[in-house]
């Protein structure tokens, strides 16, 4: 069977930041930590690689050094049920060092870019309704942590 799931490049805290990402999701878990042997880089006995899950998806974390710092290029996006749950996602993940961003996105303490949603924003930016789509649409974009309930304020009023 074919499997797709994201590889992270960090410098030396692959480790660190697995555990980081599973102690924030109810349901994450490192699956596996792959020490370096004699051959390869790294240092004999370090971490080489961890996998861990988040809300069922595989990843790899990989400690290869800084030639490949992240960028806002790639992100890794929430969506959640409620407000309550985004704001703990947002607040973990800019928590010792993060940042918060524009229009629901943030970094976190390793550099890496997420995007936390809620389910609300999708349901009401595709529900066919152009003016209601675009007023929404106009909100997230002033917006840093996106709050759903201006977004609902906005889609009534629209």
């Amino acid at each position: 069977m074919t499997e797709v799931h994201p590889f992270l490049w960090f410098d030396d805290q692959a480790e660190a930041a697995a555990n980081h990402y599973t102690s924030i999701f109810d349901d994450g878990r490192i699956t596996r930590i792959k020490k370096n042997g004699s051959a390869g880089p790294g240092e004999p006995g370090t971490v080489l690689t961890v996998d861990f899950e988040l809300a069922g998806l595989r990843f790899t974390a990989l400690n290869a050094g800084p030639q490949f710092p992240f960028t806002e290029a790639v992100s890794i996006m929430v969506t959640v049920d409620t407000q309550e749950e985004l704001d703990r996602y947002w607040a973990a993940l800019i928590a010792d060092g993060g940042e918060p961003g524009p229009c629901g996105w943030l970094k976190d303490k390793f550099g890496l870019s997420w995007q936390i949603f809620p389910k609300l924003w999708w349901e009401l930016r595709y529900d066919g309704e152009p003016a209601k789509s675009e007023a929404i649409m106009a909100a997230m974009l002033k917006m840093g942590k996106i709050e759903s309930s201006v977004i609902q304020e906005v889609y009534d009023n629209a």
